[in-house]
């Protein structure tokens, strides 16, 4: 494929904005070549600058479960932007969004909507520190929760394909507060818990890992979670802005029967327009200001126009929960194909799928957490990457990333995609 025009956009790009991008794993630097430069996008495809169709497994990184442009998305926002795109007080369609979320989602009584995931997991920590007045909290390494400062030790994603786990810009005391523990090592959480008695305010985790490619929990793990922080008196934070709205209507807590204290949103609940959330229980969302003491603000918190876009999400998903069926249903079929076209080519592969998220790691050995996930062949990947490219298929730009599945594909979508894959298979 040409990308002529991509390469010259992001020359231009580099002398005005830092490595070309506003979000590092888009510069290609973990495979390698100049990042691609969408114009538009539809359906379950992207229109780069230069005019190539490619299919579409990032999907915004996770938002678009309905596909590039869905118009009832997309009409919703128009007609929202007809009347001010941004007032900084209060409006109907907030309530509206916040009372679908609640009844969609277990486990919930109250929701505050913020602008990003990572607003979102910052705010969410913050009330749970507020909430039991203590400071330390457990993060997974290989768990991404955003860019706050408490999650950049061994974030996985971006950070990781970046070698630098963690920032400089992190200060030594906001990183002795962060306690790293491995994922799907129960035991060793326990440890960690025994040796700071008193002192934890709360585990935050990604139920479905997403950052270090797709990493189910395993069996016993989130309820083992559950229990320790049950007895200790510690909150659990499931980040579900990658899997809130895309496993199921109630997110990870309905599919997984887990219940977490706080719960928070993004991707999807923004049908692709920035936005986060997070939710818990009354007793604790009734501590954040105006009613509590836990301080949180925005201006374009509950904009409307993020609203009208999450709103049409959120109430086609609502009224049409076979979604979730058929696009599991894709993701398996994808996975299925994958495998038989790796296999026929004897490539050494480990493939992680949950409901529509799916990762393929060129690793010998299962992928459970964020040290197997590393053990990958990078160098396969980034042949991979670069083979599928050339034959029209778009994905993740790095190793540590899950495949998202959009219901607008089609299974000639998913064909071409495993026809892609047996050709690439070949010059492995």
């Amino acid at each position: 494929m040409i990308y002529q025009r991509s390469s010259a956009l992001f020359k231009d790009a580099q002398k005005v904005i830092p490595g070309g991008v506003n979000s590092p794993v888009r510069a290609f630097k973990a495979v390698g070549g100049d990042p691609i430069f969408v114009k538009e996008a539809k359906g379950a495809y992207l229109y780069d600058e230069d005019g190539n169709r490619l299919i579409d497994y990032i999907n915004s990184w996770g938002p678009m479960i309905l596909g590039h442009a869905h118009p009832p998305v997309v009409n919703a926002v128009v007609e929202k932007a007809k009347k001010g795109t941004s007032f900084g007080m209060p409006t109907e369609i907030e309530t509206q969004i916040a009372e679908l979320a609640v009844a969609m989602v277990p486990n919930i009584d109250k929701i505050r909507f913020v602008n990003s995931g990572t607003e979102a997991c910052m705010s969410a920590v913050r009330l749970a520190r507020g909430y039991t007045q203590k400071d330390k909290i457990i993060k997974f390494a290989g768990c991404y929760h955003g860019h706050s400062d408490s999650f950049l030790i061994q974030a996985g994603s971006g950070a990781v394909t970046f070698g630098s786990p963690n920032s400089p810009g992190v200060t030594q005391g906001t990183a002795k507060d962060t306690l790293l523990a491995r994922y799907n090592d129960l035991e060793h959480v326990e440890g960690i818990i025994n040796s700071n008695k008193d002192e934890i305010s709360c585990i935050i985790i990604e139920p479905v890992a997403g950052n270090m490619g797709c990493i189910p929990p395993a069996k016993g793990f989130l309820e083992g979670l559950r229990s320790l922080c049950d007895t200790h008196n510690i909150l659990l934070i499931f980040d579900e802005v990658m899997t809130g709205f895309r496993l199921a209507k109630g997110g990870a807590q309905e599919v997984l029967g887990v219940d977490a204290d706080i719960v928070t949103f993004g991707k999807v609940i923004g049908g692709g327009l920035p936005v986060g959330a997070f939710a818990a229980r009354e007793e604790i969302m009734n501590h954040l200001a105006p009613l509590g003491p836990v301080y949180q603000a925005g201006t374009l918190s509950g904009n409307p126009l993020a609203m009208a876009a999450g709103l049409a999400m959120l109430t086609e998903l609502n009224t049409n929960q076979d979604i979730f069926k058929s696009i599991a249903d894709k993701t398996e079929y994808l996975h299925k194909g994958i495998a038989e076209a790796l296999d026929k080519h004897n490539i050494t592969y480990t493939i992680n799928r949950l409901g529509s998220m799916i990762s393929v790691h060129f690793a010998e050995d299962a992928v459970i957490d964020f040290d197997t996930a590393a053990n990958g062949n990078n160098d396969t990947f980034k042949k991979f990457f670069h083979g599928m490219l050339e034959n029209g298929v778009y994905i993740a730009p790095s190793a540590f990333e899950t495949w998202f599945i959009t219901e607008a594909l089609t299974y000639k979508d998913l064909d071409e995609t495993i026809l892609a894959v047996s050709k690439v298979a070949k010059t492995l």
